[in-house]
């Protein structure tokens, strides 16, 4: 019988919640900070209505309602997936003057029920764009080329996307 590796959890600083303490499955939340984000020396989107998603083992990712996104810098891309938790999403590329950022959005045009809210809202790789904020602090991208969420001072990890994760 195979075992699922656990890892150690980091310390919790004051002020930090563990992604361990997140819930699985995922859910999402309102939130009231300011976040932010920029490409191409321009503002693509900022909002102080988003939301956040929270699942174990991961950082959290952000939607920005559509109304607060330069939608003319977004380009439907092909790709699409399936989250167990969302739903289908559907990709977009970011197309500012001569830079381009393949796939570096995504979206749920129709999501499961529970995740209603964040219809047609936007999420955005903070790997694939130049700078994402929460709150003014600067976000670290979570690793791995398939996940989106956004590390700040304020989540204590290890989290998942990093090589030898995928079992977590």
């Amino acid at each position: 019988m195979r075992r699922l590796f656990t890892p150690t959890r980091d310390p919790i600083a004051p002020g930090q919640e563990s992604v361990w303490d997140f819930p699985r499955p995922a859910r999402i939340e309102p939130i009231s900070s300011r976040l932010k984000v920029e490409f191409a020396g321009r503002i693509v989107a900022e909002t102080l209505n988003g939301y956040r998603a929270i699942e174990t083992s991961h950082p959290p990712s952000y939607y920005f309602p559509p109304s607060d996104v330069d939608r003319s810098l977004l380009k439907s891309a092909s790709k699409r997936t399936l989250c167990e938790w969302k739903g289908g999403a559907a990709y977009f590329d970011l197309v500012a003057g001569s830079q381009f950022s393949k796939d570096a959005a995504w979206s749920y045009p129709e999501p499961v029920t529970d995740f209603a809210p964040i219809a047609g809202y936007f999420a955005f790789y903070p790997a694939r764009v130049d700078a994402c904020f929460v709150d003014g602090e600067r976000v670290v991208p979570q690793e791995g080329e398939f996940y989106g969420g956004w590390i700040t001072s304020t989540v204590a990890g290890p989290f998942k996307g990093s090589p030898g994760t995928a079992g977590w």
